[in-house]
């Protein structure tokens, strides 16, 4: 499921077309500095207002359950917010559904952790 981790080059690259497919329209996205909905996520990619430059994956875990996926990434994201560049440990919780034939993106949360944090398998 390589889908989950080639997001992170689409946010990276700006690449709005794609995500907004892999994004259902009513997503919601909790990060450390607020909570929005896929057109203000879009809105906040595009212009950069908060510039997802890198992330690094330490761990990753998908559970599908029918036509549900969960997947946890522990990652190191590099962005620059309010235009200081910040680097962070989080573990990232993403909700998925499959509709049709593809994976939409349902939420995505961010929870702040310690480098030394490891997802249990």
């Amino acid at each position: 499921m390589q889908i989950f981790k080639d997001k992170w080059q689409c946010v990276a690259d700006k690449s709005i077309d794609k995500l907004k497919y892999l994004f259902d329209t009513k997503a919601k996205f909790v990060h450390m500095c607020g909570t929005w909905e896929t057109d203000e996520e879009l809105e906040i990619i595009k212009t950069r207002s908060i510039w997802y430059k890198e992330a690094q994956f330490h761990d990753s875990v998908i559970e599908v359950s029918g036509k549900t996926a969960i997947v946890w990434n522990r990652i190191m994201l590099l962005a620059v917010v309010r235009g200081t560049e910040a680097k962070t440990e989080f573990t990232l919780t993403e909700d998925y559904k499959k509709q049709k034939k593809d994976w939409k993106m349902l939420a995505l949360n961010f929870s702040s952790v310690y480098d030394t944090y490891q997802i249990n398998k």
